[in-house]
């Protein structure tokens, strides 16, 4: 088979990580140096590192979560004003575009997807994608009374992408949804529910997942958190395994304290032979699938996720592919939900199926939006040793919200063509959605969770239906300890029980019937 010159390829990839323990300040690392060592990594995997650097004409830095959500990094810390310019002035290289992404867990995926396309259509020659966070240094440098300052201006243009669309809205927000651990807990519940599981049977589920995504990482020589862990450490509670929102225990999360960065490189087949990349270094990207869900409360299932089920379906028709095709995956793991449902989608068993190459967010480590730059990387890595067989990324961004699917190959397609996500997106679009009440009313819990803080319940949200809509509502004012109670209350499933809304000044409130 002839392959046509301007069919996209991955030819480098690179990761980093770092255990910095704050004992020597000169050598903790920042978000720039971490992109850096993974970019230099990168590099060096194609085998032409200095044919590649210099023929690099495109760099896109995924957005740094001190960027997207305000308060994740202590303050004082700084940052560069430009990331893809520092990058590209640490590596020796004038791009002649310099990108920052938006907002979300999408973006290392969406971006192959988008460059892949470029490519294709000559926008561009040689594409380097990085991404990094550095939270654990900047928080044990808080602890330590350390002096940051990774604060650096660069001349220059860029391209800002911004935060992206809003995820949740006013109404969302005044009635308790807001936070992605007070999020996630919302859809949990709602699938434990249809799949008919007590509380404490999807805690034992969930946490015999993360033991098996735990000695993954426990093999990863980029995970943060190295460690294999048992299901009963993972489903009881303990000083170090402590509640954070029902029903979700620390390690049942993904863990955002890490110092990791990594890096992609991409190019068309024309380039890298004119370059030298070797053959057994070339991955081909073989199908896409992008798609955005409606905001949380206007789902009309919260124990599904449409988004999910349309990208991976979308992909897989794209790459020609079915589920038994695909050797190796690595899913999205934010919270056990993301990926339950995806196995859900894909009709495999979560159980017998390896679902991650890294460990997931919770153990290989929660990058920021960056995560799935590591998965694709060591998806890379995989698919060079298996030859010939397909692999599966499924990124994810939000609640659920941003999904992008990528299917890879060291075995070249047919004849490539970008794929339309257009129509993925419109099959959302077109289904309708609950309405959204605001009013007193009676009903019944359709989901809820419990937030904590310090180990102590503080907080709760519950989503109940009513015969014309759906409500969302925190406790009634005096009525939180109560409300608390009765959700934690291991007799009773809160799950269809009676409660009753208040509405006032634009918040429900709630109680729960006895």
């Amino acid at each position: 088979m002839i392959l046509p010159p301007n069919t996209p390829v991955l030819i480098g990839v690179g990761q980093a990580v770092d255990h910095w323990d704050g004992s020597d300040p000169a050598a903790a690392p920042s978000p720039q140096s971490l992109m850096q060592h993974a970019s230099e990594a990168a590099l060096a995997d194609t085998g032409v590192a200095d044919a590649v650097r210099s023929a690099i004409d495109v760099i896109a830095v995924v957005r740094h979560f001190a960027d997207s959500a305000p308060g994740m990094v202590p303050e004082g810390t700084g940052g560069c004003d430009k990331p893809p310019l520092g990058l590209a002035a640490r590596l020796g290289i004038t791009p002649a575009r310099a990108i920052y992404s938006i907002v979300g867990g999408q973006s290392p995926q969406a971006l192959v997807n988008e460059f892949a396309a470029e490519i294709h259509a000559g926008k561009a020659r040689c594409v380097l994608l990085s991404g990094s966070e550095a939270i654990a240094t900047a928080k044990t440098a808080a602890r330590k009374g350390v002096t940051l300052d990774w604060n650096e201006t660069i001349a220059g243009d860029m391209e800002d992408r911004g935060l992206g669309p809003m995820l949740l809205d006013r109404h969302e927000l005044r009635n308790g949804v807001g936070a992605p651990i007070l999020t996630y807990p919302l859809f949990e519940h709602a699938l434990r529910a249809r799949l008919g599981r007590t509380r404490t049977e999807h805690v034992a589920e969930m946490s015999a997942l993360w033991a098996d995504f735990s000695e993954v990482a426990a093999a990863n020589p980029y995970a943060q958190f190295p460690k294999a862990m048992s299901a009963d450490y993972l489903a009881t509670p303990s000083d170090s395994n402590y509640p954070v929102a029902d029903p979700y225990l620390k390690w049942h999360v993904a863990q955002d304290a890490v110092n990791q960065g990594a890096a992609l490189i991409l190019t068309s087949a024309g380039q890298a032979e004119a370059m030298g990349v070797p053959r057994s270094h070339w991955l081909f990207l073989h199908g896409s699938g992008e798609a955005m869900d409606k905001n949380v409360s206007l789902r009309p299932d919260l124990s599904r996720s449409r988004a999910i089920e349309v990208a991976l379906k979308g992909a897989l028709a794209s790459a020609g592919k079915t589920p038994s095709q695909i050797a190796h995956y690595d899913i999205y793991s934010c919270f056990p939900v993301a990926v339950l449902l995806a196995a859900e989608a894909l009709g495999i068993d979560e159980r017998t199926t390896a679902l991650t190459l890294t460990g997931g967010l919770p153990f290989a480590g929660g990058a920021g939006n960056n995560y799935s730059m590591h998965a694709i990387a060591a998806m890379t890595q995989t698919l060079r040793a298996d030859p010939g067989s397909y692999g599966l990324i499924l990124a994810n961004g939000g609640f659920l919200s941003k999904e992008a699917v990528g299917i890879y190959s060291t075995t070249a397609p047919e004849a490539w063509t970008p794929v339309d996500h257009a129509p993925m997106q419109a099959e959302i679009d077109a289904e309708a959605a609950p309405a959204r009440l605001e009013e007193h009313a009676t009903g019944t819990i359709e989901s809820y969770t419990v937030g904590y803080a310090k180990g102590r319940p503080a907080r709760a949200v519950v989503i109940a239906r009513t015969a014309t809509g759906r409500v969302i509502a925190r406790p009634a004012d005096g009525d939180k300890d109560a409300a608390i109670a009765a959700l934690l209350d291991p007799a009773k499933d809160p799950i269809g029980r009676t409660v009753h809304i208040t509405h006032t000044d634009g918040v429900n409130s709630f109680t729960v019937a006895e």
